[in-house]
């Protein structure tokens, strides 16, 4: 199996970092950040938390420390502060280049909501969201959520939550030999071949540096314009999925051809 690599050095320099939510979860991932940047590991221009609460622990416990990289408070429900941040990142996108984001266990599929919310204004009733998949990415554990997200994993045990899925899995105690960036590829080519044109997107988070994850903006924005790029040449079945190695959400949409009812079949 040839996965994704990790992050190179080069990579690890960032203007802004994102951190979705300022409860427990954001405390750490802002704790684990800093130790990164005072170790080396990283750079970082500064941290954005993103919480509706203005007093949330972050607010606590960081903001007024001063610390470097200094820690903002953006003060937003999540999905309002990425409709305004993604747009803004697919405007200017040099801007957003180095930026990442660290996404919250918690929070829901909000990547796959804002792909498919420009879909839905850029080709308007072409689009139908929120349908149950008919053909999931193989994997060893699935299960339909709400929505139309659909939740897939290659254990079928469970996960403590800071696990850095090394390439020796600490429940197997051997090679793991599974990435999801892969078999949603893989999935794409072969529900291709099969004469259903798809596209699926991957928002890969991958460890970067004590114990946090993150995808960078530039993913998102590339996810935004591989649907648009596919929907523009004709029908096609979208697969949008903010994943790990190991565990991930996917959310489908179908577009259908230009003049097709939004109910055609993707031929």
């Amino acid at each position: 199996m040839s996965e994704p690599d990790q992050h190179d050095e080069q990579h690890q320099q960032y203007a802004t970092i994102v951190v979705v939510g300022g409860g427990c979860y954001g405390s750490y991932y802002v704790r684990q950040l800093r130790r990164a940047v005072s170790a080396g590991a990283l750079a970082a221009s500064r941290i954005v938390v993103v919480d509706r609460d203005g007093q949330c622990a972050v607010a606590r416990d960081f903001v007024l420390e001063s610390p470097s990289p200094p820690v903002e408070i953006r003060v937003a429900e999540w999905s309002d502060f990425f409709d305004e941040y993604l747009n803004d990142a697919v405007a200017r996108p040099d801007s957003f280049a180095r930026d990442a984001i660290v996404p919250s266990p918690l929070m829901p599929h909000l990547m796959g909501e804002w792909v498919m919310a420009k879909a839905h204004a850029r080709f308007g009733n072409r689009v139908t969201s929120d349908r149950p998949f008919e053909h999931v990415p193989e994997t060893p554990w699935s299960r339909a959520g709400g929505g139309g997200v659909h939740y897939v994993s290659y254990a079928t045990w469970t996960c403590p939550i800071n696990c850095v899925e090394p390439r020796t899995c600490p429940h197997t105690r051997s090679a793991r030999d599974w990435s999801l960036p892969v078999t949603i590829a893989r999935h794409e080519r072969d529900e291709t071949t099969s004469g259903r044109p798809t596209v699926a997107v991957s928002l890969f988070c991958r460890h970067r540096a004590y114990g946090v994850g993150m995808f960078d903006t530039t993913e998102v924005i590339d996810a935004h314009r591989r649907v648009t790029d596919a929907a523009e040449r004709g029908a096609v079945d979208a697969i949008i999925g903010t994943v790990s190695h190991c565990h991930g959400a996917l959310a489908r949409m179908t577009i259908a051809a230009p003049g097709a009812s939004p109910d055609s079949p993707v031929p």
